[in-house]
């Protein structure tokens, strides 16, 4: 699993990435938007970008000391699952404002330009 969880902020701000990206796993399409954000060195796409019939909620979390709490996914394509490979943070500390509710992935997820 990919951890979000960084010793310190990179990037306090949140900045926009200026093109279409797409985010897929086994040839799915998990996500897709124009506006996604770079954050601390992770691309997150914004929640209506998300195709959620791919994912299940799963019961990881884990706390990073400046972002705050994350809660994580797991994509299931077919009878494959790439387990805990998404993770958001619906109420994140102040400094990671702009990042609520947005999804990153995992390294195996592939982020493409369109």
């Amino acid at each position: 699993m990919g951890t979000p969880a960084a010793a310190g902020p990179e990037s306090s701000t949140a900045i926009p990435v200026g093109k279409r990206l797409k985010a897929i796993w086994n040839g799915i399409i998990i996500a897709d938007s124009d506006k996604a954000i770079k954050f601390d060195n992770h691309i997150y796409f914004p929640p209506d970008s998300i195709n959620r019939q791919y994912l299940e909620d799963s019961s990881t979390h884990t706390r990073c000391p400046w972002k705050g709490l994350a809660s994580y996914m797991t994509i299931v394509v077919g009878d494959n699952r790439l387990v805990d490979a998404v993770w958001y943070y619906p109420m994140p500390n102040e400094a990671a404002k702009d990042i609520k509710d947005y999804f990153a992935f995992v390294p195996d997820v592939q982020i493409v330009e369109d």
